[in-house]
Parts: C-alpha cells; structure tokens; sequence
C-alpha cells in the first residue's frame, strides 16, 4: 500500500477545490443530535471551502462491514468514510483503506492528538484514519432512584454494580436495576466484561487466546442479571440501542452502560435526574473501552479535496461543536483540556476513563466474530438455550476459525 501513499503525497495541501466535489461520505449515525452535529462540522467546511458539496450517506453501525466489503469488491467504495479501531484490520486487508502519512506528517494539528490515539489507526507504520471524535464507555445511573434505594453513589466494583442492579429492580413498578443490552451491539459489551473478568481475546500476533473459563464466569455473572436475578428488562435479549435508549429515558430502567455520545440525548431527557460515572471495575479490570473513531479515505480520486474534510473533524471548532451536540468526547488535546470541557461535572468520568482504559480488539476477523458468533452466544444464554460454559466453547471455537490460528 505504500504506492498508494505516495500517490497521495503529489497533492498538495490546502482547501478543498470545488472542481473535486461532490466528496461522497459513508457514515453511520442515525440519532438526532449525531445529524446535528455532523450538520454543524459540515458547515464550518463549507464555509472554509465554498463551493465544494460533501454528500453524506447513512449506513447503519450493524451493516456497516457488509455493504464495505461489498463495494469493495465492487470497485465502488466512497471517497470518504468512517474508521473504526476495530474494523480497521479488516478494511485494510481489503485495501479499502489508504495510507495518509504524509499528508499527516504535514498536518498543523498532528501533534495534538496523543500517539495513543495515532495508533488506533496505524498498521505497519501506515495510518489510515484522521481522528474526529472518541467513544469514551461509561455508565449512567439515576441519581433519584440511588437516592431512594439508598445507595450511596455509584458502583465502582463489579460486585457492587450487581447489588445496585438487583436492590434497584421493582417488576411491581416496572422498574429494572439494568438495562442490559442483548441485542444488536450488545456483543461489544459483552466482549467488555469478558475482559474485565481476565480472559484475553488475541495474543499480539492476532491468534484465538480465549480463556473458557474466565468467559464463563463473566456470562454467567453478566447475563445472570437477567436469566437469574431479573434484574433487566422482559426485552433484554432483543434490545439494541433504540430500545436501551427509551427504556432508560422513560423511567424502566436505572443504570445503562454506554457512551459519551449519548449524553446530549439522555441529558435532555431526564435533566438532573441522571449522572454518569466510570464503569465498574471487575476482578481484572475496567469494563469498558475508549476507542478514537477516524475518517479515511478509501479511494485517492478526489484526494485533494477529500483531506480538508478529514481534517475538519480534527478542528478545535469543529470538536467543540460536535461536542456541544453529542457529547461524543474530542480526542485533541487542546479541546480535552478547554475549560468548556473540564467544568462540566458530566465529563468527569469520561476524563477518568480516558485516563484509565484502552482500546478495544484489534486483529482481522474480529468485527465478523463479535457480530456473527458472540451476538448469538450471549442471546443463547439469555433465552436458557445454552449454558455460559457452552457459550464459552463456541466463542472460543469461532474465533480460531475468525483469526485461523
């Protein structure tokens, strides 16, 4: 792939020019406040580079990878499009990725964004991927519902977040102490635990090193919040983000475990009435991840006016923007550190998972085994189908056939 990047290195830089547009953009929001604020970044484009169209397309996060590969294989890949830590290895594989390095090298603002960020989205010293914003995990909780049960803040220990979970839950009232996420996206969480509970996933050269046993443990406690103690939703092994949303913004539920980006959406909702905080630690670890999501470029057609559009999520403006409409939170320095930012009690625990947590998987065949192995495992176990030790036997027999080592 490096002859793709020194085709890149003859652009110059710059703005955008109109000849180049329209600069076709594959995303994959869908919320209101994510359209808000992709809105505002692409009018603080617009205004720096007149005439140039940057055309949008939603792609929803669950068929993201499928309708790549397939334009992959097509030859019809965007000008421009989402990167995600994780998806990255596979994207790259296909060469549906190119390298950006010299055009990064030259960036004003490369040296604002931590090297730990770079790496998200670096392979073999290639980087494929500006960063735009970061999904720093973290809970929410209802602050009322703490009050009334009587616990005196949120959990820090695992233990902990499985007492508040169940002391919370009234089926009388249709309350849930946890709105546990079975359906689509879920397996990511789940990933999560299995971690926080001390079973790696791959070893540094990207083979299957599952430990069954810890990844039994961790279904078994997780899940068991609603196969055992009833503590989730009648719904949990369907629910996908929508149906988390709405249940914890319409009083069903007490804590959810999510993003940064929600918190516009949430706030707005429930006001004074929610907090968020560091998710709980288990017997090894954080449950939970931060992870920089990058834009690239696919194809090199319209190179010159695709890189100020890269760039422009990486604008302080432009973060702080998006920021005030998602509360997706900024992964440049100068922005993480702006008063705006370190005021706000609601960012506080974005903060100190920042300064805590590390990124998710990365190894090629990993978005196709979370989604196509571990999604359908934990449901199994939600609906009694199979046990956490059979769980564990599949998860780890799929993700030798997913790294084939």
């Amino acid at each position: 792939m490096t002859g793709a990047g020194a085709a890149l290195a003859l652009h110059g830089l710059g703005r955008a020019k109109a000849q180049d547009a329209p600069i076709s953009y594959w995303h994959h929001f869908t919320s209101e406040t994510e359209m808000a604020g992709m809105e505002r970044v692409l009018e603080q484009f617009r205004t720096a580079n007149p005439g140039v169209e940057v055309v949008p397309e939603t792609v929803p996060n669950a068929d993201y990878m499928a309708k790549f590969t397939s334009a992959a294989l097509a030859d019809g890949l965007p000008d421009t499009a989402m990167v995600t830590v994780d998806r990255l290895p596979d994207m790259w594989g296909m060469e549906g990725v190119q390298p950006l390095n010299e055009w990064v090298d030259a960036w004003e603002l490369k040296d604002a964004f931590p090297e730990s960020v770079w790496s998200g989205a670096t392979i073999e010293d290639q980087i494929y991927g500006v960063p735009a914003f970061m999904f720093v995990d973290w809970m929410y909780y209802r602050v009322d519902w703490f009050e009334e049960a009587g616990i005196a803040g949120p959990p820090k220990t695992w233990q902990e977040f499985i007492d508040a979970a169940i002391k919370l839950t009234d089926p009388a009232q249709g309350r849930f102490g946890f709105g546990l996420r079975g359906g689509d996206g879920g397996e990511g969480i789940m990933i999560q635990v299995m971690q926080g509970f001390g079973s790696p996933i791959a070893d540094e050269a990207g083979c299957a090193a599952l430990d069954t046993a810890k990844t039994a443990e961790a279904m078994a406690s997780f899940l068991g919040l609603f196969t055992e103690h009833k503590a989730a939703p009648p719904s949990a092994p369907g629910d996908s983000f929508r149906q988390l949303m709405e249940a914890f913004k319409t009083g069903q539920t007490g804590m959810i475990f999510h993003h940064t980006g929600s918190l516009t959406e949430i706030v707005d909702a429930l006001g004074d009435k929610v907090m968020t905080a560091p998710r709980p630690t288990a017997t090894a670890g954080l449950v939970g991840n931060i992870a920089p999501l990058f834009n690239g470029m696919p194809k090199l057609d319209k190179a010159e006016a695709a890189w100020p559009w890269l760039t422009q999520w990486g604008e302080v403006d432009s973060e702080i923007a998006f920021l005030e409409e998602t509360g997706y939170f900024p992964p440049n320095s100068q922005v993480a550190s702006d008063e705006r930012v370190t005021s706000n009690p609601l960012y506080a625990a974005a903060i100190e998972t920042m300064n805590t947590a590390g990124l998710p998987p990365q190894f090629p065949g990993y978005p196709g085994w979370s989604k196509q192995t571990v999604l359908p495992a934990m449901q199994q176990v939600l609906l009694g189908e199979k046990t956490p030790e059979q769980a564990a036997d599949d998860l780890a027999k799929g993700l030798q056939t997913a790294t084939g080592c």
